[in-house]
């Protein structure tokens, strides 16, 4: 845990009775956050005896919220209104938000203004969405606005606006929230489905499947057991249908593209997505393999490959080709992008499969489909 003077103290020691305080605590209480603190005696008309701003229960406020306190935590922690207040006067305190403070000077990292929003929002605030999804790694750069999620029955902006914060209100924050992860936030999984039903389109919907499956942050049938506790939901179908799909290896629009615009409605056999191949260096993994004939389907989601990916591709073809025997085909968005276009693709792979063994490939049901040539020709 790190301390106010930016020093750590094993968390072990920290809940030991007394450890880093000097007078007797013989109360314990809890915090907006669910923080439990030890409070000192009270002497005298409401005054801590002896409390300093290094005292240990302050400390224990601190280091749980990055150096970030709300005036209210502060006076639970033992603090006087006019400590607060001097310590914010002189600048050795900013305010971040009405009521709340960080603790040092200088700019406040992202950690520290996550935390003020948070407690601006007050007691049962959680974290959600585009910001839930930052915190579990989901996204690479933060959302420009917080996102907050209180229970329904709180309205903290109703007064005045957070500037930078939006406030959703939730019936079901009780079984959303992460029961112990901090800062709070609701489960990876109701992130996933809160940022799917607030999507713009089926295509970034699915790519937060493809996110939380393909980094490992959560699976697909997680994904589909907490979707089916939910009574009303946007695009169901289509998201069981591609939950079912990431179970699968389908980690990418393209490669749902090619599976439902390619493989499937041309009758190609279905692939294993994400085949294993080791090496003497290590393991790598193949976007569509046909066992049976050899053959390796990669896709390539830039529109423009960089030389460097280009030269790294050929090698790992090369070795596909040389140690494995395996045919490598790759294939890019634009071959993806139209229904004709996929017709196209799905003719060059039923022609390459059926030199290496009997496909079964048949023509969509566009009336000019091109694998109905491969199919002829077969």
């Amino acid at each position: 845990m790190e301390l106010a003077d930016g020093r750590e103290q094993d968390n072990a020691d920290l809940r030991a009775p007394g450890a880093g305080y000097p007078q007797a605590m013989d109360k314990t209480d809890t915090l907006s956050t669910g923080l439990k603190v030890i409070l000192p005696r009270k002497e005298g008309r409401g005054h801590a005896s002896g409390m300093s701003i290094d005292s240990y229960p302050f400390r224990q406020v601190l280091g749980g919220q990055a150096n970030v306190v709300t005036r209210g935590q502060a006076m639970a922690a033992g603090l006087s209104a006019a400590t607060i207040r001097g310590r914010a006067g002189r600048g050795r305190w900013q305010r971040l938000e009405r009521g709340v403070y960080s603790a040092f000077t200088g700019d406040p990292a992202r950690a520290a203004l996550l935390w003020a929003a948070l407690l601006r929002a007050g007691p049962g605030a959680v974290f959600s969405h585009q910001t839930a999804a930052e915190l579990y790694g989901l996204v690479d750069q933060p959302s420009p606005v917080i996102h907050v999620t209180v229970p329904a029955d709180r309205h903290p902006a109703r007064r005045s606006k957070i500037p930078g914060v939006i406030i959703h209100r939730s019936t079901t924050l009780w079984r959303t929230r992460h029961p112990v992860k901090s800062p709070p936030c609701t489960r990876v999984e109701d992130t996933v489905l809160d940022l799917i039903e607030t999507a713009a389109s089926f295509d970034e919907a699915y790519d937060w499947i493809c996110r939380a499956v393909g980094r490992r942050r959560t699976t697909a049938e997680r994904l589909r057991a907490t979707l089916d506790a939910r009574a009303r939901f946007r695009w169901r179908r289509d998201i069981e249908l591609a939950l079912g799909d990431a179970s699968e290896g389908v980690l990418s629009l393209l490669e749902l593209r090619y599976v439902r615009g390619v493989e499937r409605p041309h009758g190609l056999p279905a692939a294993t997505r994400q085949a294993r191949i080791r090496q003497r260096n290590g393991s790598r993994y193949l976007d569509n393999l046909y066992e049976d004939y050899l053959v390796c389907v990669e896709l390539d989601g830039t529109a423009a490959h960089p030389a460097e990916e280009r030269w790294r591709d050929n090698r790992r073809d090369r070795w596909n080709l040389v140690e494995g025997k395996i045919v490598t085909l790759r294939f890019g968005f634009m071959d993806m992008r139209t229904q004709v276009a996929q017709c196209a693709t799905a003719a060059e792979v039923a022609a390459v499969l059926s030199d290496r063994g009997p496909a079964h490939a048949h023509p969509c049901r566009r009336a000019s489909c091109e694998v109905a040539r491969v199919a002829r020709s077969g």
